[in-house]
């Protein structure tokens, strides 16, 4: 059954409106309409509460949405990889070069018009996205952090639990400049980059994520020994309806399964990261112990 068919049936059954959804799921009306039209894609299930609360309010069994969510970000994912979009990128690309290091501004801006959407420009906004998601996504659960963020950009509690879904979907090619204003701007002070070993130091905001600036950098390695490779994790890799959004270090904890005896098939590695994305199989943190290690980092 399709998942936006499934919850107009529901809604329909129970003689009840999207605004009523909206409110149960907390989040807006227009989001919820968007999602039921196909302008909105379903978030990734493991990074939202929404279909908890979804299910509960339409009376679906527990992971009823989530499964036939992911079930349609794989079919359109097979779809993206077909046709890759292309970059939309001039307001992002000057609010993250007003965050450079004044030295440096000029010369890296430079860099930046001399090969659109480059190497260094790739490199520069991943990273700061990298960051600002990992901050966003630790403090999901934190109504407090989520209405501190909204008070500063004007928005409503709902408006910004829509925007933290949108913006933990967005990668290079379709981050908008919404989400910086929203995300990138207040949460980055500053960004350095050493142009010889392509090193990087980002400071945040201490009021919204407290803690030592964030230091990356390239370094040289000694080659790893020869890990052998199982057929079956060969065939999920490169069966894209397998594989779908998989993460570098999702697939990396995958091609550490050992085996002695049986070789697991590719259907076994589509499995175990489901396994691994099911948040009933790890304990969430509590809003007490993630106010405890805010309070470590302040220290």
């Amino acid at each position: 059954m399709d998942f936006r068919f499934l919850i107009r049936h529901r809604l329909k059954e129970m003689g009840t409106e999207q605004r009523h959804l909206a409110a149960a799921a907390q989040v807006t009306e227009s989001y919820i309409s968007q999602l039921l039209t196909g302008k909105k894609a379903p978030p990734v299930p493991e990074r939202t509460d929404i279909y908890d609360k979804m299910e509960t309010f339409l009376r679906l069994p527990a992971g009823k949405l989530a499964m036939l969510a992911d079930r349609l970000r794989t079919d359109a994912m097979k779809r993206k990889l077909v046709d890759p979009p292309a970059p939309l990128f001039k307001e992002v690309r000057e609010l993250i070069l007003g965050k450079c290091e004044r030295s440096k501004e000029q010369s890296i801006r430079a860099m930046f018009e001399k090969e659109p959407f480059g190497a260094l420009e790739r490199l520069v906004t991943q990273k700061l996205l990298d960051v600002v998601k990992r901050v966003t996504q630790e403090e999901l659960d934190d109504e407090d952090w989520l209405r501190l963020v909204a008070r500063r950009t004007d928005r409503s509690y709902e408006q910004m639990r829509v925007i933290v879904l949108e913006f933990l979907e967005a990668d290079i090619f379709n981050v908008s400049g919404e989400n910086c204003v929203t995300f990138l701007d207040p949460l980055i002070e500053s960004w350095d980059i050493d142009l010889a070993t392509f090193g990087m130091e980002i400071v945040l905001n201490r009021h919204l994520a407290p803690g030592h600036p964030k230091k990356f950098g390239f370094v040289e390695l000694e080659p790893a020994s020869p890990v052998h490779e199982e057929p079956g994790l060969r065939a999920f890799l490169q069966d894209p309806a397998l594989r779908g959004d998989a993460t570098a270090e999702e697939i990396e904890f995958l091609k550490k399964l050992k085996f002695t005896r049986e070789r697991p098939t590719s259907l076994y590695y589509y499995r175990e990261l489901q396994n691994l994305r099911d948040p009933l199989h790890f304990r969430r943190v509590t809003k007490e112990e993630k106010r405890i290690n805010q309070r470590r980092r302040f220290d």
